[in-house]
């Protein structure tokens, strides 16, 4: 818990993104087998004076702590691994366009696309303010934005899923 109060703690010290700032809101959906399901609301991305606030306006997830990255492919489709669909794996790994090829979390040298982990109550709504301070709207334009079924540890063990598991939601950033 203390990660999460620390988190939160961080965004209250941040100032309101300025109006010239650029802003995207990407809608999200549940992925299942076949691609996107039921719409769960909007996560608003916009540049302020430390980073990339990201706003989001979710309901239907599971409570707790889930990984939440941006994903190198505008595609939040299935793809075939070993033989098997996998939900959402068209959107291809973690943004990586530096190919420091490791998790390090938002404020370290790994992917870029590493981003705070979002916090579910137990209604399963998620809508406190996260700062990605080393992303831009400009970098997560042509990308997707994913929701993973758990928290994240922001690292490559013990799994290289950083600790985010499943891929549980997603949307794509025009």
């Amino acid at each position: 818990m203390r990660t999460l109060f620390a988190t939160v703690a961080i965004i209250t010290l941040v100032s309101p993104a300025p109006a010239s700032a650029e802003s995207v809101e990407v809608a999200m959906h549940l992925l299942t087998p076949e691609g996107l399901g039921e719409s769960i609301g909007t996560v608003k991305a916009e540049d302020g004076e430390f980073g990339t606030v990201l706003t989001p306006d979710l309901t239907g997830l599971t409570p707790g702590l889930h990984g939440f990255h941006a994903h190198q492919n505008p595609d939040c489709g299935p793809a075939e691994k070993e033989g098997t669909a996998v939900s959402g794996l068209a959107a291809g790994g973690h943004y990586d366009p530096a190919s420091a090829g490791h998790h390090a979390g938002p404020y370290g040298d790994g992917h870029l696309g590493d981003l705070p982990t979002l916090y579910a109550d137990a209604e399963g709504n998620a809508s406190h303010p996260v700062l990605a301070p080393r992303i831009k709207v400009a970098d997560l334009q042509g990308r997707s934005v994913m929701i993973h079924a758990g928290g994240d540890n922001y690292s490559d063990e013990p799994a290289k899923l950083g600790g985010g598991g499943a891929r549980m939601a997603c949307g794509v950033v025009k």
